[in-house]
């Protein structure tokens, strides 16, 4: 049987005065190798895509992390300069993606720029520069060239007991590689908390009522998915969602 199919919204970008619709490597490679999948990268276009089309021929929806930020518009703010950068493009991609997948019980696995769009998505909020809030730490990436380093598993998150990841991670303290500025400020009505770090940053959160697999995870396991447990135990979860909705399709 063909593999099941993965969208993957992509972030508009430019290089040298070309227009590109992009997704990191690491999230391809982790899709074919951690969860077994083959990705299907959608373009982020303004306007043109059909988000029902696109939906009538996946499996699963990843939404990837990204360098850009969700336009705070979108959650009721006017953006500042410490909101950004923005891709338009990315948001009228992926919200409705999100919004889409969740309502066919499609299974979604959303990370870092992703499960901020998922609480935005539900009707929650963001917080900008949260290392600078008090009694927050700070969760940026490590300005270093080597990604090994930048993406290093340095912090803790603790996995509340009963949660639907404590099947998958475990309970209690979990190592992960949290990297980022932003973070979720109100939580979206239907969505139920699952991990937080040490300094109380909601690290990952489930869709409350979902048909299917529905997570967000703030950290970034798609990096280390082919040495790392908990990341790799996370991808094989979504990926096993993904060929249980391909295979109910099929009956």
């Amino acid at each position: 049987m063909p593999k099941p199919v993965v969208a993957i919204p992509c972030d508009f970008r430019e290089f040298d005065g070309n227009v590109w619709h992009v997704v990191a490597h690491q999230y391809v490679r982790a899709a074919v190798e951690g969860a077994g999948v083959m990705p299907f990268l959608v373009p982020a276009l303004e306007s043109g895509n059909d988000i029902d089309e696109i939906l009538d021929r996946v499996d699963g929806v990843l939404a990837s992390g990204a360098r850009s930020n969700v336009h705070p518009s979108h959650y009721g703010r006017e953006a500042t300069d410490a909101d950004g950068p923005f891709d338009a493009g990315r948001d009228a991609t992926s919200l409705p993606l999100i919004r889409g997948a969740l309502d066919r019980g499609i299974p979604l696995l959303a990370i870092c720029r992703g499960i901020q769009e998922l609480n935005v998505a539900l009707g929650g909020t963001l917080a900008t520069e949260i290392q600078d809030l008090p009694g927050i730490s700070d969760h940026r990436k490590p300005d270093v060239p080597d990604l090994d380093i930048a993406y290093g598993i340095r912090q803790d998150v603790v996995v509340k007991e009963g949660s639907c990841l404590a099947p998958v991670l475990g309970t209690g303290r979990i190592r992960v590689n949290s990297l980022h500025r932003q973070a979720i400020a109100a939580t979206a009505p239907r969505l139920a908390v699952e991990a937080v770090a040490d300094d109380g940053t909601i690290e990952a959160v489930s869709v409350i009522g979902a048909k299917a697999f529905a997570v967000g995870v703030q950290w970034h396991p798609e990096y280390w998915v082919r040495t790392d447990g908990p990341s790799a135990a996370l991808f094989k979860a979504f990926g096993d969602a993904v060929r249980g909705y391909r295979e109910s399709k099929a009956k």
